[in-house]
């Protein structure tokens, strides 16, 4: 593992959807520069719809779990950023990290409380999973670390 990779948590409700996707970007688009984890305050499993969602964006997420963020917190992981994906209310019950240098939020919608059709819930889940693939890629430009100048031996 590179020692300078920065790592990431994504925090949601029930890690079944917003934070395992962040996590899937982070670790596909930024795997030199990025560790991410995802975790959430009452797991549950996938949502199906994001696995597909994923798998069409070529990245596979069925083999995924669930996993608990104070499972975590107990465990003494460390972390760069924490980032919160759901919306406000939740957000404010995540525990706090030692060792966090920053503490983000941001706020995309539960694609479990989608409603319509199949295909008009499967419609939302795809701009959802847009929208977190931009966040992403933004996260990375801003937060991607600087290569260390070599020292000139002259």
């Amino acid at each position: 593992m590179n020692a300078r990779r920065k790592r990431v948590l994504f925090v949601c409700v029930h890690n079944s959807a917003r934070s395992q996707m962040a996590e899937a970007f982070l670790n596909h688009m930024g795997q030199n520069d990025f560790e991410a984890h995802s975790a959430g305050l009452k797991p549950t499993g996938l949502n199906s719809l994001v696995i597909k969602a994923m798998k069409e964006a070529g990245i596979d997420i069925s083999k995924n779990k669930s996993k608990s963020v104070f499972e975590l917190y107990k465990k003494g992981e460390l972390f760069s950023y924490v980032i919160t994906v759901c919306d406000d209310s939740a957000a404010q019950h995540c525990p706090l990290f030692p060792g966090v240098n920053k503490k983000m939020h941001w706020n995309f919608e539960d694609p479990a409380l989608f409603t319509g059709t199949h295909e008009e819930i499967m419609k939302k889940v795809r701009k959802l999973r847009d929208q977190i693939r931009y966040r992403i890629e933004e996260f990375i430009q801003i937060h991607r670390p600087k290569p260390k100048k070599q020292a000139n031996i002259f």
